[in-house]
């Protein structure tokens, strides 16, 4: 298939990329390939589901510790001290796995069902899963039929032949879907899901083990929301550095389960 015809592959030789995916391919086979992998393969995944879920609350600005959220059973006595978007990114770190079949037929119907689970304590029922209508925007926001438009051309593009890396198109989802806000709460914790969804239903980590939701904290939030300016400008350039910056936070996200998977082996 010709770059013309895979606008997503075009993406994939923009400058310094594919050295940044061979990074994070390196990065991720090493993970997949550690010992404690195969023979714990479902405890690695289920702490970096719990760690992912953390760093995307934190990413929301909401930086609570591992411990204090292994601790915590119940958010409710908390949710306007930032309760509301832990259990949010907890809920979906648990739904994940049960929307995988889903994503490959339907993508804008898992996002609706993202944003349900994620904002169930957040948000009147009634808006659940529904994008946000022009008199429910901020300042600032794409109008909802623009948002419409653009999350139908990000649909027909997911679901369209690609081979694009998977590190190049869980960019560009989780890049499409900050950029265009499309509900009224809860799009950082739904974009950062959505990149993990891509990931393991891509094929690049099918276990999902990897924790790019650290790396992205990692690199900071601050460089977070530049990368994120970068890919908004629509330039070839800003689309890269966007694309880049993904690429070092899943690689740092399997550094860091390769740490974990240490941390098990010497029964930490």
């Amino acid at each position: 298939m010709s770059t013309a015809t895979d606008p997503l592959a075009a993406l994939a030789l923009l400058p310094g990329v594919p050295e940044s995916v061979e990074d994070t391919r390196t990065a991720v086979d090493r993970l997949l390939g550690h010992r404690t992998m195969r023979r714990r393969s479902m405890d690695i995944s289920a702490e970096s589901a719990l760690r992912g879920a953390r760093a995307s609350a934190a990413l929301e600005g909401v930086d609570w510790s591992l411990e204090e959220i292994r601790r915590r059973t119940d958010y409710s006595s908390s949710l306007d001290d930032g309760g509301a978007v832990v259990a949010g990114a907890l809920r979906l770190s648990a739904e994940i796995g049960t929307l995988l079949g889903t994503w490959g037929h339907s993508p804008l119907q898992v996002l609706a069902r993202l944003h349900v689970v994620a904002a169930a304590d957040a948000v009147p029922a009634e808006v659940l899963g529904r994008p946000r209508r022009d008199d429910e925007s901020s300042a600032g926001q794409l109008p909802a039929d623009e948002v419409a438009a653009r999350l139908d051309g990000l649909s027909r593009l997911l679901l369209a032949p690609s081979a694009a890396p998977a590190v190049v198109v869980a960019a560009v989802t989780h890049g499409e879907i900050l950029s265009l806000a499309p509900f009224g709460w809860g799009n950082g914790l739904i974009a950062r899901a959505a990149q993990r969804i891509v990931l393991i239903t891509r094929g690049l980590d099918p276990k999902g083990a990897a924790v790019p939701e650290v790396g992205h904290l990692e690199l900071g939030v601050d460089a977070y929301a530049e990368a994120l300016r970068a890919y908004e400008s629509g330039t070839a350039e800003g689309v890269a550095t966007w694309i880049r910056h993904c690429a070092e936070a899943m690689t740092l996200g399997a550094r860091e389960s390769v740490a974990v998977c240490e941390a098990v082996m010497r029964g930490i």
